[in-house]
């Protein structure tokens, strides 16, 4: 069994900043890459910024030089820096991980529950 538990999301003013978190817990073995994702209202899904194992992140073209995504490895933790907050920024961001729970299992996605980032103008 794994949990992604997210936190973070908050409402902000336009120009804000807010820290997001999403660690993973259970029977995990192998962590490959974590990212975030976001769905505003009446859009579809859509990768925010991603990040491997071994620290390369990768950005949408809307958040580039204003987000920031790490990880800690030790904790099986991924985190999303978002400055300049935006009003299109508004949307329910989702942790996205792949792992394997064991040796010679194969990796699956798992996604967590979202968090609310409300940016007003």
């Amino acid at each position: 069994q794994v949990q992604l538990v997210e936190s973070g999301g908050d409402l902000v003013q336009a120009g804000g900043s807010l820290r997001l978190s999403c660690a993973a817990s259970g029977s995990i073995f192998k962590l490959n890459p974590m990212g975030w994702y976001r769905q505003a209202p009446g859009k579809q899904r859509e990768m925010v910024a991603t990040i491997t194992s071994g620290g390369s992140p990768n950005y949408a073209d809307s958040v580039k030089g204003r987000f920031t995504i790490s990880r800690d490895n030790a904790k099986n933790t991924v985190y999303l820096q978002m400055n300049s907050l935006k009003p299109e920024d508004t949307a329910v961001y989702y942790c996205h991980v792949v792992l394997t729970t064991g040796w010679g299992k194969g990796f699956n996605d798992y996604w967590g529950q979202g968090t609310q980032v409300t940016v007003s103008s």
